[in-house]
């Protein structure tokens, strides 16, 4: 990223971390001191190089992932109850990554897909998740970003290994069904590093370690 990509992208995170919402363009453009097309230029270029993640229209942030700019099945909120912030996951992942990019023990909603109870449950950068829930994935990795939002949308977290695996079944099948618990896992390195100050993209190989090193490895996990 060039400078200016970088103070765009890193006010972004900002805001989203301390108000739980996307900045919009305008204001971008407002607190960076550039013109509204210089700003709509370079958001067009972080999200070409998958450093957020615009609306359909391109005229608003929807993701800058973990974050979530819009509803999603995840509700994210800080344990500490005198912090009154919240966030939208975007998917069982992004919901650990929120955690760990803030440094921070969450609880995160929602619900089973399959039967439809809510789901509540503690998580942090040392506090996994229940060891009964699991996760779905609904496409290879090669296949996420074309339409990331849908993808981060089938993303969800089941009560029981045995109701993710009904899903999957009465869905077409062809999902991955993996412990909640080494999705956490995966998000810790995945995620913590993105407010930090020093920020640097992950490269592909430095990806494709993380998955391998959270046992998610075959033709399912290869990124592209």
């Amino acid at each position: 990223m060039n400078p200016e990509q970088r103070r765009v992208r890193d006010l972004v995170y900002a805001t989203f971390a301390e108000q739980g919402r996307a900045p919009s363009p305008a204001e971008l453009a407002r607190r960076t001191g550039t013109s509204r097309s210089d700003t709509d230029r370079i958001l067009g270029e972080l999200a070409d190089a998958h450093a957020v993640v615009l609306t359909r229209d391109g005229d608003a942030i929807r993701m800058a992932h973990p974050f979530s700019a819009d509803p999603m099945a995840f509700v994210v909120t800080p344990r500490d109850g005198f912090d009154d912030r919240r966030w939208w996951g975007g998917c069982a992942w992004d919901s650990f990554g929120i955690s760990a990019a803030l440094g921070l023990e969450v609880q995160i909603d929602t619900a089973c897909p399959y039967c439809g109870t809510h789901l509540s449950y503690a998580a942090g950068p040392a506090t996994p998740p229940p060891a009964e829930l699991a996760v779905r994935f609904p496409r290879p990795a090669a296949q996420w970003w074309p339409d990331v939002v849908a993808t981060c949308t089938m993303i969800r977290t089941f009560c029981t290994h045995e109701h993710a695996a009904s899903w999957d079944t009465e869905h077409g099948g062809g999902g991955y069904l993996a412990p909640a618990t080494s999705v956490w896992q995966l998000a810790q390195p995945w995620y913590r590093d993105r407010l930090d100050r020093d920020f640097r993209p992950h490269t592909r190989e430095h990806n494709q370690g993380l998955l391998d090193a959270c046992g998610l490895h075959g033709s399912f996990w290869q990124l592209p």
